[in-house]
């Protein structure tokens, strides 16, 4: 069976894994090669965690196929179940996009290949769900289809909306009556459940050794992306130990871009806004206070909120500004999650924002400078 474009768009298909086992590829040997595969699985990953998508597809379909079951092999190395989940939903938005885009005018044909299409009635066999729906020729509604309960209340479980529930249905017969849009999103959860289905996976010795530096890149990244949001206090002697070293060295006068960014980025996601990040590092030297403002307003963008997050420990460290162990930062991979540990381990009652204790003070003080704990 020859690998066609139909099983590189649905690669999660029973169809698409026996052209993988037709074409006698050597996963390991895939890996060691670490070449576009690699280089797609990875960027598949990488998507779900940047955009909870999978990206899009390599110009080659052997090229995009191979990639899935490495994207598979790379998130069960990570081993996160919230990334799992994640990806499971990815790859199933991603193909109910494709649904949507493929499905023709009859509502019955999907044109996902241009040499040999794929019907709606093949789909629903996919996941064995082709005796348990039956379009309704005579309903007035276009495109109307009845489903048996028993998958219906399976697939639409964790489906949001009154709309989902069964009570909202007309039930009639063991069947509950949906439209198209509402068919293909069941679909999309079958998906879900098929592409989660044995993750994680049992990975050969060979293979992980294989992708361990792309798996570390990856887990780098998740812990840049998976941080606490809305974070609006400010105590300094809470920071973890490599945001105050790079605070004392910002305000003794310009650091390093990547130190600047670092910090500046960590500051900006505790709710400081520019001007008050200025205020917080500057101690009246003009050549520091530019750079500042150009690197907080670079961070925020120009419509406001934080566009990124500061860099995790494990990059820090390959910067050299973790010049002590902080072992919230160890243990949570940032220092704004390990900030915010610390925040909520400490007395409420007693924290004060750096900002109120700066509009206290008279203007000859120092308020950000504060004794460390």
């Amino acid at each position: 069976m020859a690998i066609e474009s139909r099983h590189a768009r649905y690669p999660f298909t029973r169809a698409a894994r026996e052209a993988v086992e037709a074409a006698d590829v050597d996963l390991a040997a895939v890996v060691e090669r670490d070449g576009p595969v690699v280089d797609r699985a990875v960027e598949r990953v990488e998507r779900t965690i940047r955009a909870a998508e999978t990206g899009d597809p390599h110009r080659r379909p052997r090229v995009e196929l191979l990639s899935y079951p490495v994207a598979r092999v790379l998130v069960s190395l990570i081993g996160e179940r919230a990334l799992t989940k994640k990806y499971a939903q990815a790859e199933a938005a991603t193909a109910a996009e494709r649904f949507r885009a493929d499905l023709g005018e009859s509502g019955d044909r999907l044109k996902s290949s241009r040499t040999e299409p794929l019907t709606l009635a093949e789909l629903l066999a996919e996941f064995d769900l082709d005796a348990a729906v039956r379009r309704v020729e005579d309903d007035v509604a276009e495109n109307a289809y009845r489903i048996a309960v028993g998958p219906y209340l399976e697939l639409a479980a964790d489906r949001e909306g009154d709309r989902w529930r069964l009570v909202n249905r007309r039930l009639a017969d063991g069947t509950v009556p949906v439209d198209r849009d509402e068919l293909l999103a069941l679909l999309e959860t079958a998906v879900r459940d098929r592409v989660v289905d044995g993750l994680p996976l049992s990975v050969p010795e060979p293979i992980a050794d294989a992708l361990a530096a792309r798996r570390d890149q990856l887990r780098e990244g998740l812990a840049d992306v998976d941080l606490p949001r809305g974070i609006d206090t400010v105590v300094p002697e809470l920071f973890p130990s490599c945001m105050w070293t790079l605070t004392e060295r910002a305000r003794d006068g310009p650091i390093e871009p990547h130190a600047r960014f670092a910090l500046v980025s960590f500051l900006v996601s505790i709710g400081l806004s520019v001007e008050e990040t200025v205020a917080f590092l500057d101690r009246g030297s003009d050549p520091t206070a530019e750079p500042i403002r150009h690197a907080v307003e670079h961070v925020q963008g120009a419509a406001g909120p934080t566009q990124y997050a500061p860099p995790s420990t494990a990059t820090l460290r390959s910067y050299g500004i973790c010049p002590e162990s902080d072992e919230r930062c160890e243990q949570l991979g940032n220092p704004l999650a390990a900030y915010d540990r610390a925040l909520g381990e400490a007395d409420g009652g007693e924290l004060v924002d750096w900002r109120d204790r700066r509009s206290e003070s008279d203007s000859d003080a120092d308020p950000a400078d504060p004794e460390r704990a």
